[in-house]
């Protein structure tokens, strides 16, 4: 990372705000994490890349189960390797 002075960045781009998420594990342990401000980013500009949580397959076939005994279907998947 390199410190820059506010009166360094051009006129036509915005500095993201960052804040700090703490959590503690179960076991004790705490964990920080750096977070950006979403909803201040332009998509090219910020950022390029995004990131999504995945799902267990536990958890896949334990909402199939709830969906087919609420007589529902499941009909949109996203699978991207």
């Amino acid at each position: 990372w390199t410190l820059i002075d506010r009166s360094d960045v051009p006129s036509d781009r915005a500095i993201v705000r960052l804040i700090w998420v703490y959590k503690r594990k179960r076991s004790g342990a705490l964990k920080a994490r750096l977070c950006v401000q979403g909803c201040a980013q332009v998509h090219g500009v910020d950022y390029d890349q995004t990131f999504c949580a995945t799902m267990r397959p536990t958890s896949l076939r334990s909402l199939a189960a709830i969906a087919n005994s609420a007589g529902m279907s499941m009909r949109r998947w996203d699978f991207v390797a």
